[in-house]
């Protein structure tokens, strides 16, 4: 109750007009949640960067992406190069900039002077902010907020009870939803039930997105891609929730041994050294990762030999379920824009 008083006393006070907000220079795209980790931002994230990437209208725009960099070691605007440090920028915005290299990436907690360095250093002309639905001092162009197909917020509970780390009225405030994790086909009764559990306005747009993992990539360039073939499997992660990536490794390899971290775990070289222990236990095991938690990987200076050559990752893009579902989006998204 405690908690619900302060969040619904914080959004008073902005709704009103007693706690200022104000928007950027350029338009803002903010993807956000009101739950803690696991609706898969970065992976829409990524998906909305491209689909701007191959519209006409922004094509051959400046585009940029802001985070906060979370548990990032620097402090301030920063700049994130590709292939740079997670611990310095944040595992998100690394994997982002060394994926999408026309794209200008930063991190400031601060995301109106984050926008403000952007469009003044960079020419940014639009820019998706990730993580930044609670961020009430910005007013983006528009907003899409994420939600879990796995956790439903109506069967959950405010922190530190549950997941919900901001009010889940809060969702009917978004311009846009999406229901993420979905299975690969739903039908309309399905997804008229998620608009009723999920108490949208009328005109509020619902969309649904899957999980497609691709072919896995070596975190270090030592890595013996022979491995890859092997039916044995140690899982380590360091994400909210590991299940859909068990569930599609599941298919292809028995896995041996989990090694399970908090989220954004920050890898150490003791780490490491289970790892190297494990595979001395399973010695034709793969090792096997997410890209998230790849990036954090990379930072770790003494990683043993039996390690990289055995180390893999995933990766992860999101994807509507139909085509017809994705143009209704992008054609949404463009017209707010």
């Amino acid at each position: 109750m405690i908690y619900r008083i302060i969040l619904s006393l914080r959004h008073l006070f902005y709704d009103k007009g007693w706690k200022k907000s104000r928007k950027a220079a350029v338009p803002t795209i903010c993807v956000g949640n009101v739950t803690v980790g696991g609706t898969g931002k970065t992976p829409h994230t990524e998906l909305i960067l491209r689909l701007l990437m191959n519209s006409d209208k922004w094509a051959y725009s400046n585009i940029a992406m802001l985070s906060r960099g979370y548990k990032r070691r620097t402090k301030g605007f920063q700049p994130v190069p590709a292939g740079g440090s997670a611990r310095l920028y944040g595992d998100e915005p690394v994997q982002i900039a060394s994926k999408l290299r026309a794209v200008t990436v930063a991190v400031d907690s601060n995301r109106i002077r984050g926008c403000e360095k952007l469009v003044e250093d960079n020419n940014a002309q639009i820019i998706v902010l990730d993580d930044a639905f609670q961020y009430r001092k910005l007013i983006p162009t528009l907003s899409i907020v994420l939600v879990d197909y796995n956790r439903p917020v109506h069967k959950d509970h405010l922190l530190p009870w549950g997941r919900l780390r901001d009010l889940p009225s809060r969702i009917r405030k978004a311009d846009a939803v999406i229901v993420t994790k979905c299975p690969a086909y739903m039908d309309e009764a399905d997804k008229e039930q998620w608009r009723r559990h999920l108490r949208l306005r009328e005109e509020q747009p619902l969309f649904f997105t899957t999980v497609n993992y691709t072919a896995p990539e070596p975190v270090f360039p030592e890595a013996d891609a022979r491995y890859i073939y092997s039916q044995r499997l140690v899982l380590v992660t360091g994400i909210a929730n590991n299940a859909p990536l068990r569930s599609h490794l599941s298919d292809s390899y028995k896995i041996e041994r989990r090694i399970e971290y908090r989220d954004h775990h920050r890898f150490t070289g003791s780490d490491m050294r289970k790892m190297a222990s494990a595979v001395k236990a399973l010695p034709t095991a793969c090792i096997m990762t997410t890209e998230k938690d790849a990036q954090r990987m990379r930072d770790v200076k003494k990683v043993p030999d039996n390690v990289k050559q055995r180390l893999f990752y995933v990766p992860i893009q999101a994807a509507f379920l139909s085509p017809e579902e994705e143009a209704a989006f992008t054609e949404f998204m463009l017209g707010r824009l």
